[in-house]
């Protein structure tokens, strides 16, 4: 876990430095998220843009979305000898149920791309490189302007049988994203 936040703090700082070189409207959302698979851990930090579309409005609610552009570190707890770590690069579209004020409760799911840095993960074996990372999450967006957002996400990681074996990785998420707009 000490490793885990090494590499979050090295990259908090990288992010905070990319995000102050973008200009303002280029960047709609921050975000941070943390999981768990047994002895398995994520860290995560994201930058997001939102849509402007908005689809299959009933009432109050909407179907809307973002794109989302992610660096994570997934570390264990293993024996010496396999590897402990490594990184994670994704980008991926999300589909978000939400109201149309873009606050309170809302269901989202998304499905990107990832390139993994290594192939393997303790004794977890991955046999690619490129892995299809899908979501369900379920949240909660509050505060002046809808600025804060708290959600639980399970996030499955696979290479959709490119090539066997498929191990595999699932986390249970809990994420914070502060939206500038």
């Amino acid at each position: 876990m000490r490793a885990a936040r090494r590499v979050l703090a090295r990259m908090a700082i990288s992010a905070v430095l990319v995000m102050a070189a973008l200009p303002a409207p280029a960047l709609d959302g921050v975000s941070a998220e943390f999981g768990k698979n047994g002895n398995y851990e994520m860290a995560r930090l994201g930058a997001q843009w939102q849509w402007q579309q908005r689809w299959l409005g009933s009432g109050s609610r909407h179907v809307g979305g973002y794109w989302e552009l992610s660096a994570a570190h997934w570390s264990a707890d293993v024996p010496a000898g396999l590897n402990d770590g490594l990184v994670d690069i994704g980008f991926t579209p999300t589909l978000r149920w939400q109201a149309n004020d873009l606050r309170g409760l809302y269901l989202e799911a998304g499905i990107g791309l990832h390139f993994l840095s290594h192939t393997s993960l303790g004794g977890r074996r991955f046999s690619t490189a490129l892995q299809f990372g899908d979501h369900l999450g379920l949240g909660y967006r509050f505060g002046a302007k809808g600025a804060y957002d708290l959600s639980y996400r399970f996030q499955h990681h696979s290479n959709a049988d490119i090539k066997r074996p498929n191990a595999g990785m699932d986390f249970h998420q809990v994420r914070l994203q502060y939206w500038f707009r």
